[in-house]
């Protein structure tokens, strides 16, 4: 099994739900495109959020960073890749107009018909 393969596994079973773990406020921001998920496993805020949602997003992005950061240690990884190969699967997971950033720093919006999962997580 290769690396990238082991992480996702590990993600998918012991911290993927942790990881995408939001709020009523949160989700209902992502609903309306204000905020999204970017490449390297983290919330964003898109667009105009109250500063409660942009809270509520830097508390989720702490546990995020928390649990990568206890993947990392357990498989001699860095959490940067751990977050990474996160980002895959939470960016799969979008739905049809639900917001994300790739590497280029640019906001999108899930559009039918395309996949917003880069190359290098295939």
């Amino acid at each position: 099994m290769s690396f990238r393969s082991l992480l996702i596994a590990l993600l998918l079973t012991t911290g993927a739900s942790a990881a995408s773990a939001q709020t009523p406020a949160v989700n209902q921001a992502r609903a309306n495109g204000v905020v999204g998920e970017r490449f390297d496993g983290f919330l964003g805020v898109a667009a105009t959020a109250s500063g409660a949602v942009r809270s509520q997003v830097s508390t989720i992005n702490i546990r995020r960073r928390a649990l990568y950061s206890r993947l990392a240690a357990s498989k001699g990884a860095s959490a940067q890749d751990v977050g990474i190969t996160a980002g895959c699967q939470l960016l799969d997971r979008l739905v049809i107009g639900q917001a994300y950033m790739l590497a280029d720093g640019v906001w999108r919006r899930r559009a039918a018909g395309r996949s917003p999962v880069p190359d290098y997580c295939r």
